[in-house]
């Protein structure tokens, strides 16, 4: 956009390039009866392809500047709500109980990416999230055991989630260009653990990690370690393994059975 003033405290990074964009909408698939949420729709340059999808789109955009370029898109279904994403109460913004599935979509800030996925987590029932994310970040979301990346964020998202990449993103497809490559991931639900207790389960996992260079009886000393170990030995570990060294379906036993 030419004579745009990008603010860098907004990490306003606009995505320019039409094929990621393309990619991006591609792998968004709504009925009628669903909602897409678009978060930071900037220029509206993925917004446009969203409304071809037939159902209704919200998009929260924290720019005002940016108002008479998206209210300039034509859609019956679209609609723009000028506030900060991470203030808002999403259920003033969605009903749940219209809408049969919700998908969440966007192109998240580097410094608030994990706020954003918390948040959406938390005070809705998605159905699906699609983001852009530093790929530094898109590598911690997708891990898996026993790698550098591995660690609670991966837990958390692949207890919650199926977590696939869509697309790589280089850097020289945004304007202005940022310092770092990003990938756009998808979250999309799944169905495969239950924890009985999930707030006990998510401190374990926390607490587990806690120092990741050392072992589980260092970071779970104030648990009952012979309990622990006993559930260890069903996978062949003890309490000298790594938290990293812990499948989410581990997890969630052990969580389960101590």
């Amino acid at each position: 956009m030419k004579n745009f003033d990008y603010k860098k405290s907004l990490g306003q990074n606009f995505l320019m390039d039409k094929n990621i964009i393309h990619k991006i909408s591609d792998s968004i698939n709504p009925n009628e009866e669903d909602l897409i949420v678009e978060i930071g729709p900037g220029a509206g340059a993925l917004t446009k392809e969203l409304v071809k999808k037939n159902c209704d789109v919200i998009c929260f955009e924290i720019d005002t500047r940016l108002k008479e370029i998206l209210e300039g898109i034509e859609s019956k279904r679209l609609k723009i709500v000028f506030n900060d994403f991470l203030k808002v109460n999403l259920k003033e913004y969605i009903d749940e109980k219209k809408y049969k599935n919700i998908y969440f979509v966007g192109n998240l800030p580097y410094y608030i990416t994990t706020a954003i996925i918390n948040k959406i987590i938390d005070e809705s029932n998605p159905y699906e999230i699609t983001v852009m994310v530093q790929k530094e970040v898109g590598d911690r979301f997708m891990s898996k055991p026993n790698s550098r990346d591995y660690g609670s964020l991966s837990v958390f998202l692949q207890y919650n989630f199926d977590v696939t990449k869509v697309v790589n993103v280089n850097k020289r497809c945004f304007e202005p260009v940022p310092k770092v490559d990003s990938v756009v991931v998808k979250l999309s639900k799944n169905k495969k653990f239950k924890a009985n207790n999930e707030e006990k389960f998510y401190k374990l996992v926390k607490d587990s990690f806690t120092q990741k260079r050392k072992n589980l009886r260092n970071n779970l000393r104030n648990y009952n370690l012979e309990k622990i170990e006993e559930e260890l030995k069903k996978y062949n570990k003890d309490l000298t393994a790594r938290a990293e060294s812990l499948t989410v379906e581990e997890f969630v036993n052990i969580s389960n059975n101590i």
